[in-house]
């Protein structure tokens, strides 16, 4: 199923349009901070405009990268066609606005086809109030080694994947997370110091 799913994404990316795309001008200190909600941690109410970000690979890694601080990253790799992501991503939505004023900052990952950025992902992304949280990755640009540099169980093969992080501590999932297992998860690093 997995070599199924890593065959589709891969057939549908190699026979995408190569569209330029204007990519914005990010410092390595921008990257973390460009890509984080809003101070309260919630949700808007209002649907905020898609403001486009795509990240390469290296900038990808740089935004993994452990931090010094005490904030805990939650970073969800998703698709709009992954059935399993679209399950998941309100309990993520549950957890930002539950964890208001709390440091925690919550990104995803876009894998769609560049040629849906500007549709599938802009309506996702205004539809669910997430335009702040969501970054683009071009999936023809990942290669086995961005896989193996980052992350200790993700291969890249199946989405959703999410990677938790705080300090020295990380937690990866690979597949579709329930509430509870995503709960569970999150109050492990919240009460860790």
């Amino acid at each position: 199923m997995n070599k199924l799913i890593l065959s589709i994404l891969i057939l549908a990316m190699v026979s995408s349009c190569k569209k330029e795309t204007k990519t914005d001008e990010l410092t390595d200190n921008s990257i973390t901070d460009s890509v984080k909600t809003p101070e309260s941690n919630e949700v808007s109410e209002t649907a905020i405009p898609f403001k486009k970000i795509e990240l390469t690979p290296d900038e990808t890694s740089k935004m993994l990268a452990k931090k010094n601080n005490d904030t805990l990253y939650v970073t969800n790799f998703f698709a709009t066609w992954c059935g399993p992501c679209m399950v998941e991503i309100p309990h993520f939505k549950e957890k930002m606005k539950e964890l208001k004023g709390q440091p925690v900052k919550f990104t995803f990952v876009s894998l769609d086809a560049k040629e849906d950025w500007d549709t599938k992902v802009k309506a996702f992304a205004e539809e669910n109030h997430l335009s702040e949280n969501i970054v683009l990755v071009d999936g023809e640009q990942l290669i086995p080694e961005y896989f193996h540099a980052n992350f200790k169980q993700w291969d890249g093969g199946s989405i959703p994947f999410t990677l938790l992080r705080k300090g020295d501590k990380t937690d990866e999932t690979v597949g579709m997370m329930s509430k509870e297992m995503l709960d569970e998860k999150i109050s492990s690093f919240m009460v860790s110091k």
